[in-house]
């Protein structure tokens, strides 16, 4: 079901008819999404339904076996390396295990795509990752090591490295998991902040339903490789579908059964 909330503007990242098998299992099975600029747009769904997936798909790591997706009318999947490493350039993405290198501080962690991708005199590179750092409230860190930093504290600093380089769009691979209160506290005031300040676009994936439909002006939920409710983030919560009250309440059975299909447990247990 895609969805146009400015008719005016394209959206930034456009998916028709994706599909996707992982042997006979269909992860996405003809799904409709858009993904409009400057919005926080959230992909939700039980695990397992291919949240993950959808941003491989979307960076290009992984191809559909049918459909498309266009970011910013380019057809990912149609572009040769050199396109599709510019088209990553453009993107920030902020694993789930924040994924730091673990020999070098904070700074240089920060600072390592700059080296990378850029031909910046140090002094640059220097200013660059101090502003990064003090946008995630970290810029007295910057002489730590991963290992001294907390759980919240590495996934800012794996945030300041995502945007470092200005991109277009950040993805966001289950910011919240692992998180305690405060920092999660922290992450959720911060990620609609930069997403302000830096004009970004940001898709979130996560089963963190209460967290993350605070911050997101959309919500798609997927299920069974469909999507089953899209739009304004109130809209989705407030949805009378069984299948998205079953996820958005944490219901243990529904339209999704506890019980794995079995045979019968007399069946099972007898024998027969």
């Amino acid at each position: 079901m895609p969805l146009h909330p400015n008719n005016d503007n394209e959206p930034l990242v456009k998916i028709r008819g994706l599909r996707f098998y992982r042997g006979d299992r269909a992860i996405f099975d003809g799904i409709d999404i858009d993904i409009p600029k400057g919005s926080i747009t959230a992909i939700m769904g039980p695990s397992g339904t291919g949240k993950t997936t959808l941003l491989k798909l979307i960076g290009g790591q992984l191809r559909p076996d049918a459909g498309t997706i266009h970011v910013n009318g380019q057809d990912v999947h149609k572009l040769n390396n050199k396109e599709l490493y510019k088209l990553r350039m453009r993107m920030g993405m902020l694993f789930q295990s924040g994924a730091l290198l673990t020999d070098i501080n904070v700074f240089e962690n920060i600072a390592y795509p700059l080296r990378e991708h850029t031909k910046l005199p140090e002094s640059i590179i220097r200013k660059l990752v101090l502003m990064k750092l003090e946008a995630v409230g970290l810029r007295g860190a910057r002489d730590l090591m991963p290992s001294e930093l907390s759980g919240g504290m590495a996934r800012r600093a794996a945030l300041a490295r995502a945007i470092v380089l200005d991109p277009e769009m950040v993805l966001y691979d289950e910011p919240f998991t692992g998180q305690d209160p405060i920092s999660m506290g922290v992450l959720i005031q911060l990620i609609p902040r930069l997403n302000k300040a830096s004009r970004l676009t940001s898709i979130i994936v996560s089963h963190d339903v209460e967290e993350t439909a605070n911050i997101a002006d959309i919500i798609y939920v997927i299920s069974n490789g469909k999507v089953i409710a899209g739009g304004p983030s109130e809209q989705v919560a407030n949805s009378g579908s069984p299948w998205v009250r079953q996820f958005m309440d944490g219901q243990a059975d529904g339209p999704v059964p506890f019980h794995f299909p079995a045979k019968p447990l007399e069946t099972d247990i007898l024998g027969n």
